[in-house]
């Protein structure tokens, strides 16, 4: 296989800045006719990881669609199998759900929950999840929480695959042992089969890579050293890439973190970490990057694109699937 050939799956994240929801209905079907086969949103502090899906599988029937990640906290366990549930019915075969134990500020400063026991509560709503969407009553009192008396009145029909964002090895190994597969980010492409070697050779594995399409390095480096010192210096995000072995080259950026040095954070990220965790250059050169994560184990690259010195219409196509 050529190294710019692409995977069988080939996805994009959505929606994009400065395109409003109602704008993406064209946008859709552009993604279609360019190849791409799938659509994957995200919850943070944007949109919410569900509404642009729904948008896509009424819109554009050609189209996979998947979140990376929904929290496990934010929604009630009923709330989280009556939405995943909704999507199932919309979108049919077409819908992948993605499950993540998120992180501190999301859950506990920006949804005032208590963030306690990510990785136990985010196992229970998975075995939730999959006992609902088969249509059971739930009356149980599961570890870190309890649900008595539940069942969609709706039955599932067609059960989405159940993704887990998963960053160490605990979690890698629950999303291949109860999940369908895992969802991974934020690694270079030579981490891939070592995170693949803990979840399983049969399990999906996603991987949302973020990519600026430019050959000005120097600008791509410069968004790059802002994006890994805001991400990496979170809690999970900060361990994954100590269990990768990055502790050395990454230490400088924490300290600087902790003692408030923003601007020292992000001078004192590397070029070459940048390189290993951010696809950039022409728009062969980020297939062929991209095509790196696929030979290490990734079955479904989603492109995370920031445009830099070039129209998001042509970086959408520039890096379509040949």
């Amino acid at each position: 296989m050529s190294p710019f050939a692409a995977p069988a799956r080939y996805a994009i994240t959505i929606p994009f800045d400065g395109v409003t929801l109602a704008e993406h209905r064209d946008w859709f079907t552009r993604l279609a006719d360019l190849g791409y086969s799938d659509v994957w949103s995200s919850e943070v502090d944007g949109v919410d990881g569900f509404t642009p899906l729904a948008l896509a599988a009424a819109w554009e029937a050609r189209l996979r669609v998947g979140v990376a990640v929904a929290p496990a906290f934010t929604r009630g366990p009923a709330l989280l199998a009556m939405t995943v549930a909704a999507m199932a019915e919309a979108a049919g075969d077409r819908f992948l759900m993605g499950l993540g134990a998120s992180s501190q500020p999301v859950v506990e400063r920006w949804n005032a929950i208590a963030y306690d026991r990510p990785y136990a509560h985010t196992r229970d709503v998975l075995r939730f999840l999959r006992r609902a969407l088969n249509n059971e009553r739930i009356d149980e009192e599961f570890e870190t929480f309890a649900v008595h008396g539940f069942r969609l009145s709706r039955p599932v029909t067609v059960r989405p695959p159940l993704l887990l964002g998963a960053l160490r090895p605990r979690m890698l190994r629950l999303a291949g042992r109860e999940a369908d597969g895992a969802i991974l980010n934020w690694l270079a492409a030579s981490d891939v089969a070592r995170c693949r070697d803990e979840i399983g050779a049969d399990a999906t594995v996603a991987a949302r890579l973020f990519v600026i399409p430019t050959t000005d390095a120097d600008a791509a480096r410069a968004i790059g050293r802002r994006l890994i010192s805001s991400y990496l210096t979170v809690g999970a995000y900060a361990e994954f890439h100590r269990w990768l072995g990055r502790a050395e080259v990454l230490q400088p950026v924490w300290d600087r973190w902790s003692a408030g040095d923003r601007a020292g954070a992000t001078r004192a990220v590397p070029d070459d970490l940048v390189d290993q965790l951010i696809i950039h250059g022409s728009f062969e050169d980020c297939r062929e990057h991209v095509a790196r994560y696929v030979a290490g184990g990734v079955d479904v690259p989603v492109l995370a694109v920031i445009p830099a010195g070039v129209e998001l219409a042509d970086a959408v196509a520039g890096l379509a699937p040949r």
